[in-house]
């Protein structure tokens, strides 16, 4: 590697000289003095084993080999010239396959209808997009994004909270016309549940409790699914109560399809967060992505 430096770093330097025709003049236009690069001329004769200036009190001029030695070395110094350009150039254009993980429901209740703006924004941009509630290995998976909802462990990602939303519990009218409606999560016990499989805490819900104290009980779920979008399905369709992400369910407590139960017990909003790596030189494919969420979920209020 370091072999490989001092042949490039030989080339700028006998390249300069020739250029300016001086030496003083190539030093100064380094950053060097004149007594480095001569030493460095030195250096650069005697490993190629051969002289390539003649040098007088007055001039310098190319001897044969140094003519060709010069001729090669400006054409490679030039390509690396212009692959540099290329890749600051491709720097500042959004380009490449951005492949991120998000949750069902921040998909279903939001993402999915923001996405067709950011793909007409970004024609070269290819998504490839996880949609599910698994818990993916951001850096060993290769994901370059991930939106996760609720407290996330430890890590040396960069998290970013994008807006917060509440967890509802919920029925539809009609299953509350058949059943007692609870006043208390405690009597939750008695009625048919559908719960995310994916939880926590599995086969248990917890509640705020006065004081600080918070009310866990164990369920016995009548249905246990891993899609969010399921259980709302199954909710209006009047099979039992479950928890949702007032993401997924605040349009249908709107229109009356489902019926917010346990108000005052319910916890605090949930974060919504989105997942980086924690590195100096994001991505302009990342970062447009960041900027893009950070921009659409200024109005989320849910």
């Amino acid at each position: 590697m370091d072999q490989n430096r001092y042949l490039f770093e030989g080339m700028v330097l006998f390249c300069t000289i020739v250029e300016q025709e001086s030496l003083s003049a190539a030093a100064k236009l380094l950053g060097h003095t004149a007594s480095h690069v001569s030493k460095e001329l030195a250096r650069l004769e005697a490993r190629l084993g051969a002289r390539l200036l003649n040098r007088t009190t007055r001039r310098l001029s190319l001897t044969e080999t140094g003519q060709i030695y010069y001729d090669n070395a400006r054409r490679l110094v030039n390509d690396a010239g212009v692959i540099e350009t290329q890749i600051q150039t491709l720097g500042d254009r959004p380009f490449g396959e951005l492949k991120m993980s998000v949750p069902a429901v921040f998909a279903q209740g939001c993402f999915g209808g923001w996405l067709p703006e950011f793909l007409g924004n970004y024609p070269d941009i290819k998504l490839n997009l996880d949609v599910s509630d698994r818990k993916v290995d951001m850096v060993s998976e290769g994901y370059d994004l991930i939106v996760r909802i609720g407290v996330l462990p430890d890590t040396d990602l960069i998290a970013r909270e994008l807006f917060q939303t509440e967890l509802l519990t919920v029925a539809s009218p009609e299953y509350l016309a058949k059943n007692a409606v609870p006043e208390h999560p405690a009597e939750l016990a008695d009625h048919s549940l559908i719960d995310f499989s994916h939880r926590d805490i599995a086969h248990s819900w917890t509640y705020p409790g006065k004081g600080g104290t918070p009310i866990t009980f164990a369920i016995d779920p009548r249905t246990r699914c891993n899609d969010a979008e399921m259980e709302r399905s199954l909710a209006i369709a009047g099979t039992g109560i479950t928890r949702l992400p007032a993401l997924i369910c605040s349009d249908d407590i709107k229109a009356g399809r489902l019926v917010r139960l346990l108000a005052a017990f319910e916890p605090k909003p949930a974060r919504v967060n989105l997942v980086y790596p924690n590195r100096e030189h994001l991505p302009r494919k990342t970062r447009v992505m960041v900027d893009f969420l950070v921009e659409r979920s200024a109005n989320m209020k849910r």
